[in-house]
This record gives C-alpha cells, structure tokens and sequence, in this order.
C-alpha cells in the first residue's frame, strides 16, 4: 500500500477527467473556460485512464472519486465509470459534478456502478445560485438529486463553498434542506488559489462559525471511515440528512490525509496545493502497470506533511478546476 513518510496511507485517488467546466463560479473560473473539443484534446483517454486506475488499485487505492472541471461533459463519462468499478480492487467509485446532466445521465451511471455522487450547489436560493454560477439550472439539478434518491444511490452529497456575503446568511435553507432528505450537505471553506486571492480576502469564512451553531443545536459528529475524504460529519436525530465541514485552515488538516490526485493530463498531485507536479503520462502508454507503480511509491516519499495556505502560499494550483478540488 502506498505510505509516506509520516506513516499515512492512501487509498483514495481523485481523478480529474477533464478541466473544463460549462459553469462561470465566482470562486473558480468566473470567466468561463472553452468547452469545445480541441480544449479537451489532450485529456486522457480511456486506455489511460484504465492503466492509471490499474497501477493505483494494485498499490491499495479503494475508492476512486471522478472529478472535473465538469466530468460530464466527457461523452465516455459512462464508459469510465464503468471500468473504475470492474477494476480489481476498487471498492468505490463517486463522481464529483455540477449535476447540470443528472437528469439525463444519471440512471446510466448508476447502472454503470457508481456508488456515490456529490453535486455543487452553493446557494438553494435561484437568484443567487444564478448569480454564482451563471446559469439558472438550480430547479434541474434539484430533479436530477431527487431522480438519484429515486434509483437508492448508496452516497449522495450536495458540496457547498461557504462565502461571506453569497451564503453564509443561507445555514436555515441548508438545515431545512436535510431535514426530510437523506442527503449529506457538506460546508466547504472558500479556498485561496493563485487566479483569486482578492476574491478570497473579501469572502473566506472559517466553518467554525457554522459549527458552532450546529453544536448549540444538537448535532453530533461523527467518527471517520477508513476511506472517507476530509470532512468532518455531523448528525442528529431529528434530521434524515446531515452536514459536512471541510475546513483546509483548521489545524491538523492534513494529519489523517488518505487522497492523492492526479490531473485530466496525467500529472501527479501529491497535494492539492503543491508547488510543482510530476507527469506520469508516459508511463500510460503501456499495459504494464509495473513502471506506473514503481513511480507512485518514489514519488509518495517527497509527499510534505502539510499544505502551506496559512502562509497564502496556493502552490501552482490558479484555480480548482485545474484538478477538481
């Protein structure tokens, strides 16, 4: 099993599939990106994506989380869910997505194995989900959520970027949200990244302030699973679903981190917010998962105990969508 030098294994790999995104989010790519063909000319093919699932699973990975930009605007979606889930070894194949297709794609990717899907909606309010996101497809994305529950997908969260002045007066609509669904919604701290420190300074909020709410309110928190990601979940006995904390500032962040990540052009993350990366796509190029597996266990060794945003230090990460946060 891949173990670094702080004596912490990993067993999740969240693969980035593509980095564009068809969402304009004020946090990541305000913008936008280019969604045409040639802009995901040099994503990793199936084939790729097959070794690479391959090497990981034989060093002990679990769970694979898909991400994006927006994965689903990969037509072979479908396809890589699939092989995910017929990879000896893996346990646990998620999605991370805008949910703008779950409407339409959802029951072929439950069909194709997936076990868990967490959808970003960072406001249930339609004008500001609009205003954040640039599109007024909250009403869909909320049928697409239903339409999962309706199939028994055994994992669905709704991911939520907590900003001052967007949500952070929106904790009531959130409660209210899980009081009846058997949804996670997860609180996410805004992170610094290098294309929006401005945007950070005026809008980061420390999850404490939710937390401390739920406490007050008798919410409980729940211990961690093996192959969990990092957020802090909480319960209570009144509500069906239950809320999430992803805090990257608290401390001791990355003490129990389980999760590397490896971009839509094949480059190794060994953190979210490292300085450099390192290409393992030449060594995709083969069925021979030796040389692929021989890298992850040199590499895993140069893995740093902690990220650096306290010192507003995002490494080469410019914006989430590079490798699907």
């Amino acid at each position: 099993m891949l173990t670094d030098t702080f004596d912490r294994r990993f067993s999740y790999l969240r693969l980035s599939i593509t980095e564009v995104c068809n969402f304009r989010c004020d946090y990541c790519l305000p913008e936008g990106t280019d969604c045409g063909p040639e802009a995901r000319a040099h994503d990793l093919s199936l084939d790729e994506i097959r070794r690479l699932v391959t090497a990981f699973a034989r060093l002990g990975m679990r769970k694979i989380r898909i991400t994006g930009g927006e994965p689903s605007l990969r037509k072979d979606l479908t396809d890589i869910i699939a092989l995910c889930k017929q990879t000896p070894g893996i346990e646990t194949v998620a999605l991370t997505t805008n949910g703008y297709r779950m409407t339409k794609d959802v029951d072929d990717w439950y069909a194709a194995g997936l076990d868990a899907v967490n959808v970003s909606i960072d406001s249930l309010d339609h004008a500001k989900f609009k205003m954040i996101t640039g599109h007024n497809k909250l009403q869909k994305i909320l049928e697409g959520l239903d339409r999962a529950a309706e199939l028994g997908l055994p994992s669905i969260k709704v991911n939520s970027v907590l900003m001052k002045h967007y949500n952070d007066d929106a904790m009531d609509d959130f409660l209210d949200f899980v009081r009846e669904r058997p949804i996670t919604l997860r609180m996410i701290e805004l992170m610094q990244t290098g294309d929006n420190p401005e945007f950070f300074d005026r809008h980061h909020l420390s999850g404490d302030v939710v937390i401390d709410r739920l406490r007050r309110e008798g919410w409980q928190e729940r211990l961690r699973g093996r192959d969990s990601g990092p957020a802090r979940e909480f319960w209570h006995p009144d509500y069906a679903g239950g809320i999430g904390m992803i805090m990257p500032y608290s401390k001791d962040f990355c003490a129990t981190c389980n999760r590397l990540r490896v971009s839509s052009q094949g480059q190794l993350f060994l953190c979210l917010f490292v300085d450099e990366h390192q290409s393992l796509r030449h060594l995709l190029q083969s069925d021979d998962p030796e040389p692929v597996m021989a890298f992850l266990q040199e590499a895993i060794k140069g893995k740093d105990y902690s990220h650096h945003l306290h010192e507003q230090n995002a490494g080469a990460t410019k914006h989430l969508a590079m490798i699907g946060g």
